[in-house]
């Protein structure tokens, strides 16, 4: 998978709010990954006939762990969004940014 680019050759207000915006898009896909990648680990886990009990409170530890990490990525992605927001009061559309 290709490092996702934003390109914005002509910077201003809008175009920078745009940016923001693509680029917490941009981070809650991988999160959309992760999350997805942890699950998977926990129904592998399940499977496994060989898993302790031991085993599966230790792997259950770790996917609780990525789990509060996550939490506290997106508490700081609501608050990249909080700031965003009144630089695209003046946009005309800022989903069509003037970059």
């Amino acid at each position: 998978m290709s490092m996702p680019k934003i390109e914005c050759p002509h910077i201003d207000k809008c175009c920078a709010a745009a940016s923001l915006l693509q680029s917490v898009a941009l981070e809650e896909t991988a999160i959309s990954h992760i999350l997805n990648a942890e699950g998977e680990k926990l129904q592998k886990a399940l499977e496994m006939k060989e898993c302790s009990h031991q085993d599966l409170l230790e792997i259950n530890k770790s996917v609780e762990e990525m789990v509060t990490k996550i939490t506290t990525l997106e508490i700081v992605l609501k608050t990249k969004l909080e700031l965003v927001k009144p630089l695209l009061d003046d946009c005309k559309d800022p989903f069509k940014p003037s970059c």
